[in-house]
């Protein structure tokens, strides 16, 4: 049963969420890693963007979701899981454009190079995520980087229409870098004694992805 729903774009410190939501009980955390592992969920997915989802038995295993495609998503799967609490999660919007651009859309757009843990990823869910991606920003994964300020626009659009959809008790907006405490709190769960995960910044995401800087 899905108990927490992420609705934050990709680059909000998504990988963060996932391990420490799973630190703090509610795992397995679905996450577009998880493609990495079971690639078969890919058509699961391009129903769901042909609106033809069992949005109750999507996630089915998963007591949480963030990041793409289950953010992209928020809406309907709000909708069939009443209880669950929806963690917005943000960061300045143009450090997170850069970070985009430099690690999911360079992963995106040139899929054939991906090295080859991503490989199943970029290829098996490039089309359902090229029309997220269009749905997001109105261009394709085949078209320029869009414009930064197009971006930001988008961004803060999407924090205010989650913001706005939902009953401010339902919603946390969960910025980057702020810890436990917010997190905790809104779960109703204590505060582990351990740092706050701290995964896939951008510049290790780079590093593994060493192949973008170079076109």
């Amino acid at each position: 049963m899905i108990q927490v729903i992420g609705a934050g774009l990709p680059r909000t410190g998504t990988t963060s969420l996932k391990a420490a939501l799973e630190r703090l009980g509610f795992g397995p955390c679905h996450h577009m890693q998880e493609l990495r592992a079971h690639p078969e969920q890919a058509a699961l997915w391009a129903r769901a963007a042909d609106g033809e989802a069992d949005w109750t038995g999507l996630l089915e295993g998963y007591r949480a979701a963030v990041d793409w495609p289950g953010a992209h998503f928020w809406r309907p799967l709000t909708q069939a899981h009443p209880d669950a609490k929806v963690i917005l999660s943000v960061r300045d919007p143009h450090t997170w454009y850069a970070s985009l651009r430099d690690t999911v859309f360079a992963l995106l757009s040139h899929p054939g190079a991906a090295p080859e843990e991503f490989k199943a990823v970029a290829v098996g869910m490039r089309p359902v995520l090229n029309r997220i991606w269009h749905d997001t920003f109105a261009t394709t994964l085949d078209e320029p980087m869009p414009a930064e300020q197009h971006a930001v626009d988008v961004f803060n659009r999407h924090t205010a229409e989650v913001t706005a959809a939902l009953p401010a008790d339902r919603v946390l907006v969960y910025e980057s870098g702020q810890g436990w405490e917010p997190l905790c709190a809104f779960l109703g769960v204590a505060i582990p004694d351990e740092p706050y995960p701290r995964l896939n910044d951008r510049q290790s995401a780079q590093t593994r992805l060493r192949w973008t800087a170079e076109g």
